[in-house]
């Protein structure tokens, strides 16, 4: 795995051992960020389930002001950690040693988030209904006005159109993943951007 773009363009992330945690590719990343690109310089971004937190650390090198990482496995937290501090990243980020339902369930109302990505393992399925749940209703207080909330997830697998208030805008499907597009109001915009 390396960074895509931005300050740590091209610099080497590790991924923790075994297939409990599964990375989002090197090209299922860079079709993500050319879709965000309009929103990620200045963006609150939180990372959802982040294992080697790929993401989140794409997203610091790409402007983001600040990264919420949410991860409870030992091993990821471990690499996670380890790959900050290999890119010498010491500001600008969180990490929270929990579970994606409890930290939202916990997240303070006013300090929400622009952008969301949520990577559960794909055999978790209930851990997608759960957090966009979650997310579309009890936890709205975790998104500013005009938040998008992107869930990964294996391509044959089929979220909902809609989890409470959050609808869905837009699908992209890659290789063997998919990419889920959410906003809380369906007048948020995507441009256009096809998956090679």
């Amino acid at each position: 795995m390396r960074i895509i773009a931005g300050s740590y363009r091209s610099r080497k992330l590790v991924a923790p051992p075994g297939l409990a945690t599964r990375p989002t590719s090197d090209r299922l990343r860079e079709t993500l960020f050319n879709v965000l690109a309009p929103r990620i310089e200045g963006a609150a971004f939180l990372d959802l389930y982040a294992g080697s937190g790929a993401v989140g650390i794409e997203a610091l090198s790409r402007g983001a002001a600040r990264v919420d990482f949410v991860e409870r496995a030992p091993a990821a937290l471990a690499v996670l950690r380890a790959n900050l501090t290999k890119l010498g990243v010491t500001a600008g980020f969180r990490i929270h040693n929990t579970s994606a339902g409890r930290f939202l369930r916990a997240h303070k109302a006013g300090e929400g988030f622009d952008l969301i990505f949520l990577d559960p393992p794909y055999d978790a399925a209930e851990e997608y209904a759960m957090t966009l749940g979650l997310l579309g209703g009890d936890s709205a207080g975790s998104l500013v006005t005009g938040a998008l909330i992107v869930a990964e997830h294996r391509r044959k697998q089929r979220l909902e159109d809609q989890y409470g208030g959050l609808r869905r805008m837009r699908l992209l499907e890659q290789g063997d993943a998919a990419l889920n597009f959410y906003a809380a109001r369906p007048a948020v915009s995507l441009e256009p951007f096809s998956a090679r």
